[in-house]
């Protein structure tokens, strides 16, 4: 596996076994920190986010390229090869490869990759060293451990959804799924801290380590302070629309043309809320003195605020609440978003040369190195892209991959 490239993760390899969303955007995020990350992808198929679409890539020519957005928004920066793990040959390109690396991620049924061979005792005992990362719905033990999982289903499961669209008895009540797959994508994020803890152990003992991520638990632990808010006090949190539960006040208020979100997150900027309002005396009265007692009494201080806010529009009331240091803003769509000017100062989002379609826009890495800086020079790959430069890497001769593709394993 070629590893020349920039970024702090530059001397690390990946094989990534992982497909659909939490393991792919775990690669992505160790990719953009510079590991080369192989992706092992099914031969003629691959990746079944790749035809999660429309929408769909466009080459030169204007014709689908077969990738969709879904499988473009989680495999930057990796190379992609082809294998049947179902055939011998397959599985023993498997060990060559996980050999050579430090990290191994798959996101396969428990049990699924062990009758192949390929589990995490058969890989230890190829490459001690390997950080060996599974990534399933409800982890690898437990009464559900052999069931399937979707983003979907865990955020029900885990109680994110009872927390999640507005109270009961207005307008569109009921629960909600978060607009992204955010329970993938934190266990992704998860799975990739884990795999850096890993590797930084290994750097003191010599030896590996195999990481157990289950997505019910990372829904779970991202409950937070909802949950805290259970087990401390014995009742159960309710869906509160844009509300915040523990800080007031923080809602979505109307103005004259539109909506702004207004973020008072102290007593110190309630007083400067209500000078910039024109109403003082608010912060002065003893039922909203406190963050507590505005908690408590938002029922009274919310409906105040927003009559007041509906009088103006929201750019003033940005520009006016900005000056005064209280965290407000607009709530825009996603093509604002990438007009906005803060998001475009930091460069977010990025074009990389592609060899279908010339170029492939990408949302940028968020972390921002200096001594390391990150490269985004490596766009989502076609199925198989590298498969005949990745087993070359490893030894085999060009007979040798041509006959592996006359088989079917490549």
């Amino acid at each position: 596996m070629s590893g020349n490239r920039g970024g702090p993760l530059s001397h690390v390899r990946v094989l990534d076994l992982s497909r659909i969303l939490a393991g792919p955007w775990a690669g992505q995020v160790l990719a953009d920190l510079g590991a080369d990350v192989v992706k092992v992808e099914r031969p003629g198929a691959g990746d079944d986010t790749r035809a999660w679409g429309p929408p769909f890539l466009k080459d030169t020519s204007g014709e689908a390229t077969g990738d969709a957005g879904y499988f473009l928004a989680v495999n930057r920066g990796k190379r992609s090869i082809t294998l049947d793990l179902s055939k011998r040959e397959g599985q023993d390109l498997v060990r060559r490869l996980a050999a050579r690396a430090d990290v191994l991620l798959e996101n396969y049924k428990v049990g699924t990759l062990a009758k192949f061979g390929l589990g995490y005792e058969d890989m230890n005992s190829v490459n001690p060293r390997l950080v060996y990362c599974s990534v399933t719905g409800f982890g690898q033990n437990g009464p559900k451990h052999d069931h399937a999982a979707y983003d979907f289903m865990i955020q029900a499961a885990c109680g994110l959804m009872s927390v999640t669209g507005e109270r009961d008895g207005l307008p569109g009540a009921g629960p909600q799924k978060v607009g992204v797959p955010i329970v993938d994508l934190m266990t992704g994020m998860y799975a990739a801290v884990a795999v850096l803890a890993g590797l930084s152990r290994r750097d003191q003992t010599g030896t590996g380590e195999y990481i157990d991520i289950g997505m019910l638990d990372v829904g779970v632990s991202m409950l937070a302070n909802q949950a805290m808010n259970f087990l401390i006090s014995g009742k159960a949190p309710r869906r509160a629309g844009n509300k915040h539960p523990n800080i007031q006040p923080q809602d979505v208020f109307a103005t004259l043309d539109g909506h702004i979100a207004l973020v008072v997150g102290n007593d110190s900027q309630f007083v400067k809320f209500c000078e910039a309002v024109g109403r003082p005396e608010w912060a002065a009265e003893e039922r909203f003195r406190t963050n507590a007692g505005r908690v408590t009494n938002q029922a009274v201080l919310l409906p105040m605020i927003g009559e007041l806010l509906a009088t103006r529009e929201s750019r003033l009331w940005s520009e006016l609440f900005n000056a005064a240091g209280v965290p407000c803003g607009p709530i825009n769509t996603i093509p604002e978003v990438f007009e906005d000017e803060q998001v475009k100062y930091r460069e977010m989002s990025v074009r990389i040369p592609h060899p279908a379609a010339g170029s492939v826009p990408q949302v940028a890495s968020p972390m921002k190195f200096t001594k390391a800086p990150l490269a985004f020079d490596r766009a989502p790959p076609m199925l198989g892209q590298h498969t005949r430069e990745v087993l070359r890497e490893i030894g085999l001769n060009a007979v040798q991959i041509e006959t592996l593709a006359a088989q079917g394993v490549i």
